[in-house]
């Protein structure tokens, strides 16, 4: 009884005290004898249980207020509200989250603040969207980890959207090793090699159902790391330089994407634009990336990967030529 005692007086100075609001012994009595049917603690007993708290690493301070009467309150709670305010607004950004699963785990931050700054969370960032009434990130992120804790194969159904707004899944048995969980463009991939030929393979967390463990192996190579900036989630083809011109308004957020990998230089030719050095993994994807910045943004070398997007280039025009 005098743990579960300890831990209401904890619950009680977490909620109510805070860096300029402290409590006396008897008002710890009154909430522990009004919630908790405790009519016979003591302010002496209260007093003992904050002390073994004390003792215990939690950092509670004392004041002395007018006529002589103690106020008590808990510092240091582990977390800044600032801090947990970032952690709800990350839960309240995620689109992946259904409203009651943010709710959940947004009340689990509150019990680490004051009724006070509980108050403070209540303006969360809203996004637009909607989530798939039938997604369980949470639980299909939890059935992976759990299955490659157990070093064992990883077999599940896979679904693609329809012209119906309707993901149709394909279920099989699926020779994979999941090696990595990650996170790219407020996506989460799975990385796997197929069992038989080494191949990676890469599956959306989201687009996955039915997820079970199949039989165990005693090693996976592990997924390389990129050797250069990239573009998409899909193995890189090759590894090489790759030369931009690129508008000036864009030079903060590519250079902040590619980071260390990149350089740039004014161009000589156009005042407007700078030129990109970026050592690059490139993929399949690269040209539909480098067109979505339309004439913004031009490959100039190597003359392959200009080639490709030349050729996508054309096939869009033909889209749009007159009959």
């Amino acid at each position: 009884m005098e743990c579960e005692r300890m831990l209401l007086v904890l619950e009680y100075l977490t909620r109510c005290t805070d860096d300029t609001r402290g409590v006396t012994l008897r008002q710890i009595c009154a909430y522990l004898d009004n919630n908790y049917q405790l009519q016979h603690v003591s302010p002496l007993t209260v007093q003992r249980d904050l002390d073994r708290l004390g003792n215990a690493g939690y950092e509670i301070t004392m004041e002395n207020g007018a006529h002589n009467i103690h106020y008590y309150r808990l510092r240091n709670r582990g977390f800044t509200l600032n801090e947990i305010r970032f952690l709800v607004d990350s839960v309240s950004m995620n689109h992946f989250l259904t409203p009651e699963q943010k709710q959940h785990l947004i009340r689990k931050f509150e019990q680490l603040c004051s009724e006070k700054e509980v108050r403070q969370l209540m303006n969360r960032i809203q996004i637009a969207g909607m989530v798939p009434p039938d997604l369980d990130l949470l639980r299909n992120l939890e059935q992976i980890y759990a299955i490659m804790a157990e070093k064992r194969k990883i077999h599940f159904s896979y679904g693609k959207m329809n012209p119906h707004k309707q993901v149709e899944y394909v279920s099989k048995d699926r020779n994979m090793i999941p090696c990595q969980v990650l996170y790219f463009q407020e996506r989460f991939y799975l990385k796997c090699r197929n069992g038989t030929d080494g191949t990676i393979r890469t599956y959306r967390v989201d687009r996955m159902q039915n997820i079970r463990g199949g039989a165990s192996f005693q090693r996976c190579a592990p997924i390389p790391k990129p050797d250069g900036a990239v573009v998409d989630i899909f193995e890189p083809e090759q590894v090489d330089t790759v030369v931009l011109r690129v508008r000036r308004y864009l030079l903060d957020d590519l250079l902040k994407r590619f980071g260390s990998y990149a350089s740039a230089a004014p161009d000589p030719e156009k005042p407007d634009f700078v030129q990109l050095r970026v050592r690059m993994c490139i993929s399949k994807g690269f040209p539909r990336w480098a067109l979505r910045y339309g004439a913004d943004l031009e490959v100039l070398r190597p003359e392959a990967l200009r080639r490709q997007v030349r050729e996508k280039v054309q096939a869009m025009a033909a889209l749009y030529s007159p009959e």
